[in-house]
């Protein structure tokens, strides 16, 4: 899915068996959640995340340059590293971001987000 689903900035409310919840929502599987929106991400595994997957986030920082510094990951149910390309892309792109497990990943996020810094996370489901 390309397009928000739940436009604007939203905190992860609750995680675990495979999905999020978030603006008063629940999906199943991985998501993407930037200042413009949480989006789903067709990502099941660490290697699924590349420049591809990470596309709109790539977009908003085209149109607004500097709207996000830090891109929060969360991995799953263990901390796993990206590719070198995909971790090149993202130093193209000017973003700081730390791997980890999901759980913590979205806690960075929250806590980011709520202190008004330029967060954005993509994280893949954990049991």
């Amino acid at each position: 899915m390309s397009e928000a689903f739940a436009p604007g900035l939203h905190l992860i409310e609750a995680y675990g068996g495979g999905q999020f919840n978030f603006a008063g929502m629940r999906h199943v599987g991985a998501i993407l959640a930037t200042p413009k929106g949480v989006r789903a991400v067709n990502a099941t595994d660490v290697a699924d995340i590349d420049e591809a997957r990470l596309a709109p986030l790539l977009a908003e920082l085209a149109l607004a340059p500097g709207s996000v510094e830090f891109l929060s990951i969360g991995t799953g149910s263990a901390p796993r590293r990206l590719s070198a390309a995909t971790v090149a892309a993202l130093r193209a792109a000017g973003l700081r971001h730390e791997t980890m497990a999901t759980g913590p990943a979205a806690r960075v996020y929250n806590v980011m987000a709520g202190e008004g810094r330029r967060v954005a996370a993509l994280l893949l489901p954990a049991p």
